[in-house]
This record gives C-alpha cells, structure tokens and sequence, in this order.
C-alpha cells in the first residue's frame, strides 16, 4: 500500500472512531511503529488530526468551524495555482462566469483580468478586489451585497435576491469539503444557501477543490456530487476518492502542482 493510500486510511479511521493508536495501526497495515507516526505526522502537519501521545485524535474544530480568508490563502498553494490554471482554460471571451468564495476562485480571478469582454458576478470580496484592480475596461463585475462571512463572501437574502435573477453560463464554485454522503459543503448555513443560488443560476458548474477537501464535511450540504458537470482536482486526491468521484461527477481532471493534467477517473 502507498504511503499517500495509507494515510488516507487513516484518516477514515480517526474520523470514525474518534482516535487511533501507533501500535495498533502498524499492525494492522503490517509496517513499522516509525512509518505509521511518519503518516501522523504528515496528517498533522496539513491539520488533518491532532497528534498525542502513542497515536492520533480528531484535529478539533467541528463542522461549524470556518478559518478565515487568510488563514485558507496559505494551504496546498501549489494545488490551488494548478487548479486555477486549469479552470481558466474553460472561460472563452464575452461569457457570463460567476466565482463563489474561496481561495482557489481567487486564484482563479488572477487569471481571468486579461479575458476580453468577460463578465464576472461574485459573492467574493477578494475575488471583486482582484477584477476591479487588475480587469480590463471591456469586463464587468457584479459583487453581491449581503452579510459578510469570516471567508470573506457576502451571503444571506441580498446575496441570494440577487442572483436569483441572472442567468450565466458557469458558475466556478469553491467548497469547504467533498464527502461520498454529504455531497460538496461549507461549514456555513447561509454560505451553503447562496451557493445553491448561484449553481441554480448557471448553465455549468465547475467545482474547484484540492484533494485536502476530500473526507472535510461541513455542516451544510451545498449539491449533492452528481451536480458538477466538472470537478478539478490534484494528483494527490485519494485513488478510492478518485472512484467515487469518478463515478459521480460529470468529468473529473486532476492536475499536477505544476499544472499539467494527468489523468482522471478510478484507473489511475
């Protein structure tokens, strides 16, 4: 079993019980004490679970929790560039796009200033911010009004009123975390109800999430997984993630840090 394989199981299984012991988890994957608190380590490291002593608990926050703009900016930097660029490829000239919150739609909001007569509509402060500064005159942006959210997205009935009368022709929509039962969530309520707004509002959605979101579960369902015409992903989502959504979405790509796409589905 790979390493990257292994830690996933891992993950599933500190999810399910609550916690996991070194000792027992070598024996069970049938490798040493120090592989498996190098695995631990690794999960920690990226927030994933909390490490004590002789294993590993839940990382702590629950599916409420919602880390700031900032505090998102700086994980799987690489992974969210990758992405960006990716998505980029899929906006053609004068269309009518709209960018939900999320550090990987800001991302992919830096490389879409240069479009010709595009049109941008965004829940996003930071999203609005980047077009504004660095767009053509040729672009438009519409930013929502609503009720600002540590993630910096404006949500709640204005967000909302005003997006139920646009129609566009993709939505890119960013989300807290992929789950087999759950769907795509946001930590969220209100958050998860402009969301369904917008996807209602377009004739695609692109769903953009580094591998990190897949097993993450908010408290609020935004789509279920079938929704997505597209999910774009990185290389480092887990091969069983890669079935399931193979199975689910409309196309899954993945995406190398470097950007160049690899292929999608369960075979890989």
């Amino acid at each position: 079993m790979l390493a990257q394989q292994r830690q996933a199981t891992i993950l599933e299984r500190v999810r399910a019980a609550g916690g996991v012991r070194v000792s027992e988890l070598a024996a069970e994957f049938g490798v040493s004490d120090m592989t498996i608190r190098r695995d631990l380590e690794t999960l920690h490291e990226r927030g994933l679970l909390a490490k004590v002593h002789g294993g590993a608990t839940l990382a702590g926050p629950g599916s409420t929790d919602e880390p700031g703009f900032r505090a998102k900016s700086v994980r799987q930097p690489a992974e969210k560039a990758a992405i960006a660029g990716r998505a980029a490829q899929l906006v053609r000239p004068g269309a009518a796009v709209a960018l939900s919150a999320g550090t990987t739609t800001a991302e992919l909001a830096r490389r879409l200033v240069d479009v010709p007569g595009l049109t941008v509509v965004t829940n996003s402060l930071p999203v609005a911010e980047i077009m504004h500064a660095g767009g053509r005159p040729d672009q438009t942006v519409v930013l929502t009004g609503g009720v600002r959210t540590p993630s910096d997205a404006l949500v709640g009935p204005l967000a909302v009123g005003a997006i139920r009368s646009l129609h566009l022709d993709l939505l890119f929509l960013g989300v807290h975390g992929i789950s087999e039962r759950a769907g795509f969530t946001t930590p969220n309520l209100m958050e998860a109800e402009t969301d369904r707004a917008l996807v209602a509002a377009a004739d695609r959605l692109v769903v953009l999430a580094d591998h990190s979101k897949w097993g993450t579960v908010g408290i609020s369902s935004i789509v279920e997984l079938s929704a997505a015409h597209v999910l774009i992903s990185d290389a480092g989502l887990p091969i069983e993630a890669r079935r399931i959504l193979g199975e689910r979405v409309g196309e899954l790509v993945m995406v190398s840090p470097t950007g160049a796409p690899t292929n999608g589905g369960a075979a890989e």
